[in-house]
């Protein structure tokens, strides 16, 4: 005889349900930034970050990279009448390459792997800016 029960499962709703996995909740920005691959071997180029957290990036880029690359990565914003920079290394976790056939570019989603707490700082205070700024 066995004790073992059958559990029935909740019949799911009929639909598609999105569940957000980040750690971290996107911001919609629109800065400048530059970006090299890790390895050295090719020179900086500008792309448009269009999203941001404390964990990551979504980008536009003009070029195909492949997922797994590491990329250095320099933000550029305004603060009150100077320019700011935040640096940092980001690993190429997605791509969406049918983008390049509807907008002319890449986009990435980039994770954050390397960053200095300066940097991070300026991030997290970009971020808190950007939120409050937003209609």
């Amino acid at each position: 005889m066995s004790l073992e029960r059958k559990v029935k499962k909740p019949e799911s709703p009929k639909g598609v349900l999105a569940v957000e996995r980040r750690m971290h909740p996107r911001i919609t920005i629109e800065f400048p930034i530059d970006y090299s691959l890790l390895d050295g071997k090719t020179n900086y180029n500008a792309g448009l970050a269009a999203d941001a957290s404390e964990g990551g990036l979504l980008v536009y880029l003009p070029e195909r990279i492949e997922t797994g690359s590491i990329l250095r990565i320099e933000i550029f914003y305004a603060k009150g009448l100077a320019f700011e920079t935040i640096t940092a290394t980001a690993k190429v976790v997605w791509s969406d390459l049918a983008s390049k056939l509807r907008w002319g570019e890449h986009w990435y989603g980039l994770q954050f792997q390397s960053i200095d707490t300066e940097n991070f700082e300026k991030l997290k205070t970009l971020l808190k800016e950007a939120t409050r700024t937003r209609p």
